[in-house]
Parts: structure tokens; C-alpha cells; sequence
């Protein structure tokens, strides 16, 4: 019996008091979701101006592939978005487009990411863009707002209260077992039991599953499933429900009040799914739960960025979704506009070796940002001097004026941090450790927060804000007291981070006084609740360390891949196919992350004086200098563009037309004017046109024009003729690649061209009718 079925459903099908309208349950008794004006915000946007004027103002800036995805407003969407092709700014846009018009109504759309973080960004995006009250949650927030609301009526009584942390739960149900189980075997005993629940494996079908998914079991797959089993009595004795029983839940409800799903589903009638690729068995059928039979849906994924297959998220559904709804749109952005070429061309060189059902559906992409520097490669000795390595490359960037906060390292395991944490101390860099503590939890800034409140409220009284001028000395004489000072400490630790996150603060403050020249230290602290509500941090102001996995999402002007050797890229314990190809797409989310400078590293061996026999990671042969190339692959997914469902019978076979990234064949530049894109080259880019062919071609079409009674240019344009002029193709493969010939005129006209191209003379036998 899963725990789903643990609820009891009392109340009567029918007898029942009204339903309350859709606007009283929609927040459920929580506080509304308030959207800060410092959230993140797209390149060349300030997230100060005013919204777009109008619905037709809100498509402006998007390239073509982004404005296919803001006006597919109908039926189901399926977006294949690379790394930086700027797929939130494609979604917000959509919903933006589709509120401002009129044909969304905001309060009926949900949109579902899987981070606080993103969600937050989200609504302060459709906030700027003039779409305020679209609900934007992830999916356990949205899932806990409606449990919260319908429990009373569908159960009865009080909800359950939710543990922060299963794993003192999870020890008690070890000691019930009579197991005995370190702290990191606890840890992995905890994310098993949450793999068994997101795929919606009870505990007497643990080992099977188990063994099935090749997972390495902590314990005895027994000793497992016990485990589970007895966690879930336990939970049950002590009233008490954890994240995954949430959704569980919501789904069971769900499922056996037909009543209560539609009122869901009349509340919310459009939703937008981000992430598509990561999300789980569990969260799927719960998202099919809301949808019930429509099919207003919107996804968005990358297959190639499928990285967290250990809790259980699968790529499956992402790459399954045009068998589940023939008639979607599918449209694919592979515009980069994060990163440089020569980061492209590496990112595109990893997954050409790929293998498995998500390298068949891999996007290939085009950087449109100018070249920049090659991605830089270096063996080290050992690991300190490794990490020594970074710490010095990033002191000289750091002279070169780019900041400490445009730098990241990123690692495989948190285990490697501490040894670039002392390099950077002792070079004197000021670093954050992303991945510890959330920001606004720490101590010291929660602190920090009650004195800012404070002085806000009192500051009249108080002499350390007399000699204080703005907002942010006023900042600065308050966060005195509590440990900042003008200089950091020396040294890393906690006095250290201590400062760093008090500085954060500092520089919050300036920020803010910038962007709102007269605001009080009460709108300061207002922002800095908003920002705690929805868990957004202000930037510390140091080079950022952080695992491949959490920093998922986030970019940076310098990148330094580290570590990137056998057996840590990929891990030892990666034994299978699939396995070892998600360790790949990991190293891609690496790769993908850097603007413009990229640096990867690897060490002979772990300490000084060890045995080197570390060899670099086989994910780097064929891409780095000096080493064997492996045979390419072609991208399977194809270039970006758009496929369109034939939706007349469900059986049908899909329709798919593509629009096509041009780029100019002379300058690489990319083409958006239509008559570039016939001509495959900018208008003032060199021409090695055959003149005299591109005048044949002319003849030959006014007599084509006059034999079937219509103007020359329906034949072929001047444009299409002059880029066979300058192409000049061998046969019909060649000539169907050319922009202004499809199919039809190839099958009309083709014979004639291609003999015309060859330099053969028509006779009037020969000439096409």
C-alpha cells in the first residue's frame, strides 16, 4: 500500500456545502507571493523601466525560435531549449504575450520550475513584463498550497505536520531495525527511500526496483526495503508527513475526489512546466492529475541536461512527449547568447561522442556572441598545486578588471572544495561556497536583519546612524555592530564567511540605492523579506565554489572546470552506459556554464609525492590539444526551428517544417533578413557568383514565366537565383539546401537548373512545362 493510500477520504460524494470560488482557495490561507524588483533580469532589460506598452511590445527583442514559443498559445508545446538559448525569457514572454493579450487570464495560469530561486525569478520577469498574478511555484509548494486548503474537506481535521529534515526519523527507524548506520549511511538510506517514493516504489518492491535501475543500495536491498517500511510506520504513528508524501498525497486527493479536481482544474487552465527533463514519475502524474483531459500545456527541457537521474527524474517524459500528444508544436532554440564559440564548440564537441536515447535527441548549438579565447587546458602535479593553479590564473583575471563574483570553480564532489577554499585564502580572494547554508537562514544574517529592522523603526534615536548620509552608510553603521568592517578578515573559516555574508549585505544596499536613489532603510528592509520569502540572495561579492550539480542554472564570465580525471570525470562509481553518459552531461552543464573564459584541469595525483597515475577524463579525447579524436556524431535533434502536429487523427504521422538558424557562409555572421537567408550570405560579404550562369538562369525563367502565364519572380526570385549562381550545385541534394527551393519547384525545375549549372544548353524539348 503506497502512502497515498494511507488517506482516508470521509466525506460524502455528495450532500456537500457549495464549493467556494476559485479566487478563495487559489492562495489557501498563505501569504500571496510578493515579487521583488531586484530579481534577476534578461541581458539588455532593466528590471526598473516600465512594462511593455502593449502585447505586440512584449514580442520585441525575441529572436525567431523565442516568438514561435510566445504566440504557440493553444494546445500543446514542447520547447527544446539548449544551454543560454534564453528559455525562461521564451516562457515569460509566452505568458506575457498571451496575458496582455487577452487570452490568458492570470490568475488561471501556473507555471512550475523545480527551485525557490527560479520561481522567484520567474515572477519578478512576468512582473516587469505586466503579468502580475500568474502563479509561478515549484512543484511542492504548488502541491502543498491546494493539501493545505482541501484537507479539512477531503480528510478532516488538521494536516500533518511536515519534518524540515527526515533523517533523525529515518535514525529512529534504523534503531527500531536494530541497524547501525554511520551519518553517511544514513544520508544515502534517506535519498534511497526518497527515490523509492518520486518513482512510486513501495518498500516490498524496493529491491526489485532497485536492482532494475541499477542503483547501488547503501545496505542489503532487505535491509532497505525494512528500513522504508518501518519509516513510513513511524511517520504515521507520530502524525507527521515529509516533502515527498506532499505530492503523494495531492495526488491521492486528487484522485479520489473527482470534485475537488475540478475545481483545480477550473482554477487553473494553462500551465507551463520549465525543466521538463528533471522531472520525476511522481511529479508527471500529479501534473497529469491537473491537466485532466486538456491540453493546454507548456514544456520545456533539454534531454542533454539530464543530470539528476539518482533522485529519480528521467528524461522520458521530455522526449516522449510528441507520442503523448501528436499534435504539439515542437520548437527547438539553439541560439546561444551565453556563450563564446570557442565554449560552444567544446559543449558541442562533448555530446558528439555521446550515446544513449538523450544524446539521439541532442541540440546542436550556434554561439552568437563574438570569438573569444579558447578553452585553456593544464595538468598539474597534484591537487594543492592544482588548486594553487586556479588561485593564481584568477588573481591575474582579477587585475584585468573582471570581479571575483564573474568567477566560478566548479568540482564534481563538495569533498574537493576545501582544498580551493585554502588556495583562495591564501591568495587573498574572497570566495562563497554555494551549496551550504542558505543565505537568509545563516546566523549572522538573520541577525543582521532584526538590527536593520530595528534602526528602520528607532533610527532617530540611535547615535550610530547620526554621522550616516545615505542608505548605505546607514547599512554600513548598523552592520558595524554586528561584524562588518571596511577590510575582510584575514584567513577563510567561519569569521570569514561571517563577513562575506554581512558584506552581501553592504553591497545589497548600494545596489538598491542605485536602482531607487530615495529609498529608506524600511524599503531596504522590506526588499530583504521579500528576498527571504523567496529564498533570492544577493550576490556575494567572491569567486564562487560549487559542485557540477549546484550550479545547474547559473553562469559566469570565467569557468574553471576542475578536477576533470579519471575516475572523479567520471566518478568511480559510474559502472553502467547510462551511468557514465549522465557523468558526460554533467561535464557539459560544466562546460555550458562560462561566457567567455574556460579552463579545465586535471592532476596527476591527489597529494604531493603520490603515485601519478591519473590519466585526463576520456570525455576530453578528441577536444583537447594532443589528444585522439573519437568520430563525431551528427545532432539527431536537429537545427532549431519549429514542427508543427497534423492533428486531424491521433494516428496521424506529424507534419515538420523547420526554420532553420542561417548563417552567413562568408563571415559565419547570423542571418535574419529574409533576403540574406536566400542568398546564405550578408549583403556586403564578397560574391563568388558565376555571372554568366546567374544570366542563363534569368533567360531560362522569363521563358518560364511566359510558358505558365505568371510573374518571373514565382518562378524562383532574383535572390534565390543568384545563390544557386554563387552555390552552384552537382544535384538535387545540393539544390534542395538552397533557401526558395522546396520541394514542389524541385520536382518542377530541378532538371533544368542542374543542367543549366553543368553548363548545358536547353533545347526547347528539354525545358521544363
Amino acid at each position: 500500500m503506497t502512502p497515498a493510500a494511507l488517506v482516508r477520504l470521509t466525506a460524502p460524494a455528495c450532500g456537500q456545502p457549495p464549493l467556494p470560488s476559485p479566487a478563495t482557495w487559489q492562495h489557501g490561507h498563505v501569504t500571496p507571493a510578493t515579487h521583488s524588483t531586484l530579481f534577476p533580469h534578461g541581458t539588455g532589460s532593466s528590471p526598473y523601466s516600465a512594462p511593455p506598452s502593449g502585447a505586440d511590445a512584449v514580442l520585441e527583442g525575441l529572436d525567431p525560435e523565442q516568438r514561435e514559443v510566445a504566440t504557440a498559445l493553444r494546445g500543446p508545446v514542447c520547447v527544446l531549449a539548449g544551454a543560454g538559448t534564453g528559455k525562461t525569457r521564451a516562457i515569460t514572454h509566452r505568458i506575457a504575450y498571451g496575458v496582455r493579450a487577452g487570452i490568458l487570464q492570470p490568475s488561471t495560469v501556473l507555471a512550475v520550475t523545480f527551485t525557490n530561486r527560479a520561481a522567484g525569478e520567474m515572477r519578478g520577469r512576468l512582473r516587469q513584463l505586466g503579468a502580475a498574478g500568474v502563479q509561478a511555484r515549484t512543484f511542492h509548494s504548488a502541491a502543498l498550497r491546494q493539501l493545505q486548503y482541501f484537507w479539512p474537506k477531503a480528510v478532516g481535521g488538521s494536516m500533518p505536520r511536515i519534518v524540515d529534515r527526515k533523517i533523525k526519523l529515518i535514525a529512529d527507524a534504523a534503531a527500531a531495525c536494530r541497524l547501525r548506520l554511520d551519518r553517511g549511511e544514513l544520508r544515502d538510506a534517506t535519498a534511497e527511500i526518497e527515490w523509492a517514493k518520486v518513482t512510486q516504489t513501495v518498500p516490498t518492491d524496493y529491491a526489485a526496483a532497485a536492482a532494475k535501475a541499477g542503483r547501488a543500495s547503501p545496505r542489503d536491498p532487505a535491509e532497505i526495503a525494512q528500513l522504508y517500511s518501518v519509516y513510513e510506520d513511524l511517520k504515521r504513528d507520530r502524525s507527521v508527513i515529509d516533502f515527498e508524501d506532499v505530492l503523494l498525497l495531492t495526488i491521492a486527493i486528487l484522485q479520489d475526489r473527482h470534485d475537488i479536481a475540478e475545481q483545480v482544474r477550473a482554477q487553473y487552465q494553462h500551465f507551463v512546466v520549465d525543466e521538463y527533463q528533471d522531472v520525476s514519475p511522481l511529479q508527471q502524474r500529479l501534473l497529469e492529475l491537473w491537466l485532466g483531459e486538456r491540453d493546454n500545456l507548456c514544456v520545456v527541457g533539454d534531454a542533454s541536461q539530464t543530470i539528476y537521474s539518482f533522485t529519480g527524474a528521467t528524461p522520458d517524459h521530455l522526449l516522449d512527449f510528441r507520442t503523448r500528444h501528436p499534435g504539439a508544436t515542437v520548437v527547438k532554440l539553439v541560439r546561444d547568447y551565453r556563450s563564446t564559440p570557442q565554449v560552444v564548440h567544446l559543449a558541442n564537441g562533448l555530446l558528439a561522442q555521446a550515446r544513449g536515447r538523450a544524446a539521439d535527441h541532442r541540440l546542436e548549438l550556434i554561439s552568437q556572441r563574438p570569438a573569444g579565447p579558447e578553452p585553456g587546458y593544464t595538468e598539474y602535479t597534484d591537487e594543492p598545486a592544482e588548486a594553487e593553479g586556479a588561485a593564481r590564473r584568477i588573481s591575474e583575471l582579477m587585475t584585468t578588471g573582471i570581479p571575483a563574483s564573474e568567477i566560478a570553480i566548479l568540482f564534481r564532489t563538495n569533498s574537493q572544495s576545501e582544498t580551493y577554499e585554502q588556495a583562495l585564502a591564501d591568495a587573498g580572494i574572497p570566495y562563497q561556497l554555494r551549496g551550504a547554508e542558505r543565505f537568509f537562514d545563516r546566523p549572522e544574517v538573520r541577525k543582521a536583519g532584526v538590527a536593520l529592522r530595528g534602526a528602520a523603526r528607532f533610527g532617530g534615536n540611535d547615535s550610530l546612524l547620526d554621522d550616516a548620509v545615505d542608505l548605505p552608510s546607514q547599512v554600513r553603521a548598523v552592520l558595524s555592530g554586528e561584524g562588518w568592517t571596511p577590510q575582510p578578515p584575514a584567513g577563510s573559516g567561519a569569521v570569514r564567511e561571517r563577513w562575506e555574508s554581512l558584506a552581501a549585505l553592504v553591497n545589497l544596499a548600494h545596489d538598491f540605492t542605485a536602482a531607487k536613489p530615495q529609498a529608506t532603510l524600511g524599503d531596504l528592509v522590506a526588499e530583504l523579506d521579500e528576498r527571504a520569502n523567496a529564498q533570492h540572495a544577493p550576490t556575494v561579492q567572491g569567486v564562487t565554489l560549487a559542485s557540477l550539480h549546484s550550479a545547474k542554472g547559473l553562469e559566469w564570465d570565467v569557468v574553471f572546470l576542475v578536477g576533470v580525471a579519471e575516475g572523479m570525470m567520471p566518478i568511480t562509481y559510474a559502472k553502467t552506459d547510462e551511468q557514465i553518459e549522465e557523468e558526460r552531461r554533467l561535464l557539459y552543464v560544466g562546460v555550458t556554464r562560462a561566457r567567455e573564459h574556460l579552463h579545465v584541469s586535471w592532476s596527476l595525483t591527489r597529494s604531493p609525492g603520490g603515485r601519478p597515475n591519473r590519466r585526463p577524463s576520456r570525455f576530453l579525447h578528441g577536444l583537447r590539444p594532443g589528444s585522439t579524436a573519437t568520430a563525431g556524431r551528427t545532432a539527431a535533434g536537429g537545427p532549431g526551428g519549429v514542427e508543427r502536429g497534423f492533428t486531424s487523427t491521433p494516428d496521424a504521422v506529424p507534419r515538420r517544417t523547420q526554420r532553420t538558424p542561417a548563417r552567413c557562409r562568408v563571415c559565419g555572421r547570423t542571418l535574419t533578413d529574409a533576403g540574406e537567408m536566400k542568398l546564405m550570405r550578408c549583403e556586403d560579404c564578397p560574391s563568388d557568383m558565376d555571372e554568366g550562369l546567374y544570366e542563363r538562369l534569368r533567360e531560362w525563367r522569363a521563358d518560364q514565366a511566359q510558358r505558365s502565364g505568371q510573374p518571373a519572380f514565382c518562378v524562383f526570385t532574383d535572390k534565390t537565383l543568384m545563390a544557386i549562381a554563387e552555390a552552384v550545385p552537382d544535384d538535387d541534394g545540393e539544390l534542395a539546401r538552397i533557401p526558395g527551393v522546396g520541394v514542389r519547384k524541385l520536382n518542377r525545375y530541378g532538371a533544368d537548373v542542374l543542367a543549366l549549372c553543368a553548363g548545358q544548353e536547353l533545347g526547347e524539348d528539354d525545358k521544363s512545362d
